[in-house]
């Protein structure tokens, strides 16, 4: 039976998941500064959203979970530290985001957000609004 570490990572930038094993816990050392052969699983999702995959070593190699929605997307948190590259997050937190979250329910908050007036995820980017991310493992 397969079993999650304790600590887990949620990347921040979308990855190619076209990658595999080494280059996924390559992007872990060189872009998330972490260990991967350490008790942490990494969690990686598309630009969309709608894939992601769950990378952690158990002493004996790499295990990967690769899950993709039917409908809706995964839920990264918003609530990013400034620079940050991952986020840590619970178990509880882990479940829900693989869950993911119905499009339709994101647009209509979004719509009751707008005309209450409270900014939105589209407006608090601190990229200046451009959208110019360019995912991790992509490449130039």
């Amino acid at each position: 039976m397969m079993r999650l570490p304790g600590t887990i990572y949620v990347a921040t930038e979308p990855v190619n998941l076209h990658l595999s094993f080494d280059r996924l816990a390559g992007i872990v050392r060189q872009q998330l500064g972490g260990d991967p052969r350490g008790e942490a699983a990494y969690v990686f999702h598309n630009r969309r959203r709608t894939h992601a995959k769950i990378l952690w070593h158990d002493h004996f190699g790499y295990s990967i979970v690769y899950k993709r929605l039917d409908r809706g997307v995964y839920r990264i948190p918003l609530a990013i530290p400034a620079g940050a590259t991952s986020v840590r997050a619970s178990r509880r937190e882990l479940e829900l985001l693989l869950e993911g979250i119905d499009r339709r329910a994101l647009a209509a908050a979004r719509r009751t957000a707008k005309r209450s007036g409270k900014p939105s995820a589209q407006r608090r980017r601190s990229d200046g609004g451009s959208g110019e991310r360019r995912p991790i493992g992509y490449p130039i």
